[in-house]
């Protein structure tokens, strides 16, 4: 996606704070000592009485923002995804989850593009971990403007929200005009041969995959699934009924996360295939994230490779039992004595 603008999304999350909290007072930050990476610096700078260091205390950051959001205060907790819903999810689930409070997690650095961090730092079983907890939503924008839609939508709901920012620059591809929902899908391109269903900074790459597929015979729709929780179950049976076939993209185990979210809908409301992109049931490893994303699968070229392959596979299946449903049965059954 040449020339088009780069802005990791956990930009999005720190400039939509500080927009938030020029008309809103009741908004704070908690931060647990990562500030200047999470991006809340900028509302630090902005709003100093506003904001909360809990030090490298993630799981007492959580209890802090339970007992502020009983007061009327909207708290916005940031961490990175590794600690924000592994070190602290027993008091996320407890202390939040449980008595339904409105407290809103913004976690970034999440997924395998953390890149020169390692395994130890590259969630990819935030989503499975946050899907969970009842009541719980949970969110991961594709770009920038999506983001600082996103976290001003979280604001504005009532109840407990995850949600995942990445640490990489991505390709910014909506208009400032954007409209975001909390739950729907929005379909990016349309196709009626697969429907290939992102989320996160995953979106850029299946938008740039179906431009390939495109050129080579296969129109394949593109949505762009922010909401994993609650998911967009309309979207996904509208989907299966008109392409026959679905591919989810996530970086992300998976293992829990929005294939299997997908999965479940399609299971009980309308079974087509399903070919699940995402990270293998393995942990990452050190390196550049670019390199990284392209190692693990996580990449247009890869999603282009397992489209056109599943998509010819599923054809050919249907293909082969085509025949047998315009045969007379009498004939048949004669063939085969």
């Amino acid at each position: 996606m040449a020339d088009v603008q780069k802005i990791a999304t956990r930009e999005g999350y720190g400039d939509a704070l500080k927009q938030i909290a020029a008309e809103h007072d009741n908004l704070v930050v908690l931060d647990a000592d990562l500030a200047g990476a999470t991006k809340t610096a900028k509302f630090q700078k902005a709003y100093p009485d506003r904001h909360f260091n809990c030090g490298i205390a993630e799981a007492n950051m959580i209890g802090v923002a339970a007992g502020l959001s009983t007061m009327g205060i909207v708290p916005f907790a940031a961490s990175f995804a590794m600690f924000a819903s592994g070190r602290a999810y027993e008091q996320i689930r407890n202390s939040i989850g449980y008595p339904h409070l409105n407290v809103k997690i913004g976690a970034t650095h999440g997924g395998i593009s953390v890149g020169e961090d390692g395994a130890s730092h590259q969630c990819c079983e935030d989503f499975a971990l946050m899907r969970t907890i009842p009541g719980m939503t949970v969110m991961c924008p594709a770009d920038n403007v999506e983001a600082i839609a996103m976290v001003k939508a979280a604001y504005e709901m009532e109840g407990p929200v995850y949600m995942r920012f990445g640490r990489a620059a991505t390709p910014v591809f909506h208009s400032e005009d954007f409209k975001f929902e909390i739950g729907k899908g929005e379909v990016l391109q349309e196709g009626t041969d697969v429907a290939i269903i992102a989320t996160g900074i995953m979106v850029p790459e299946a938008i740039e995959a179906g431009k390939t597929l495109a050129a080579n015979g296969i129109k394949a729709r593109i949505i762009n699934m922010a909401t994993i929780k609650p998911i967009d179950a309309e979207m996904v049976i509208k989907a299966a009924k008109e392409c026959g076939r679905i591919v989810t993209v996530e970086e992300h185990s998976i293992i829990g996360g929005l294939g299997e979210a997908v999965a479940g809908v399609l299971s009980e409301e309308c079974p087509v295939p399903l070919k699940r992109i995402g990270v293998n049931d393995e942990f990452g490893h050190s390196g550049p994230a670019a390199d990284l994303l392209k190692q693990f699968g996580l990449c247009a070229d890869n999603i282009v490779k397992v489209t056109t392959e599943f998509v010819g596979k599923t054809a050919a299946s249907k293909k082969a039992v085509a025949p047998i449903e315009n045969v007379d049965v009498r004939l048949w059954l004669d063939s085969v004595k």
